[in-house]
C-alpha cells in the first residue's frame, strides 16, 4: 500500500499547517523544517508529483501566487529577497509538486546552490545546448 500523500492530508484539513495561502487551486503553508522561518511551501491542491505534471490552465496561477509569496516574505517579514526553488523527483522529499519560497537576507549564511559546480569540457556545452534544444523541439 502506497504511504499518504502529507500534503493531501494538509490540502483536505486531515493534518494541520499554518497556512499563509488558501486559493482554490493552490495552498501555501509553512514548512515544518524551514531553511528559515518563513519558509513556504506552495503546493497544487489537486495531487501532482513534479512540475511537468503540472496541467497548461494552472501554470500561469502557479507562478502568480509563488510571486505573491515572494512579495509577501519581503513586505511581511523584512527579508531582502528570496530563493524559490521546486525539486522534481530528485531531493523531492514528499513526492507532490512543491515550491519553496525561503526568506533571504544579505548575510544569513545560505551560499549559492546546494551542490558542487562543474565546467565543461571544449565542446561539450555545444553538445548539451543541442542535445536540449532537440528535445525541445
Amino acid at each position: 500500500m502506497a504511504k499518504p500523500c502529507v500534503f493531501c492530508a494538509i490540502v483536505t484539513g486531515e493534518a494541520e499547517a499554518h497556512v499563509v495561502l488558501d486559493e482554490p487551486a493552490f495552498l501555501g503553508f509553512l514548512d515544518v523544517r524551514p531553511v528559515f522561518k518563513g519558509h513556504v511551501l506552495l503546493v497544487p491542491r489537486t495531487h501532482l508529483g513534479t512540475l511537468p505534471d503540472l496541467p497548461a490552465e494552472h501554470r500561469d496561477g502557479f507562478l502568480a501566487a509563488a510571486q505573491r509569496i515572494a512579495t509577501a516574505v519581503k513586505d511581511g517579514l523584512g527579508a531582502q529577497g528570496s530563493f524559490v526553488a521546486i525539486n522534481n523527483t530528485v531531493s523531492q522529499s514528499v513526492p507532490h509538486l512543491h515550491l519553496h519560497v525561503v526568506p533571504r537576507t544579505k548575510g544569513d549564511g545560505l551560499r549559492g546552490f546546494f551542490w558542487p559546480r562543474t565546467t565543461y569540457a571544449d565542446g561539450e556545452a555545444a553538445s548539451y545546448a543541442e542535445r536540449l534544444r532537440e528535445a525541445l523541439g
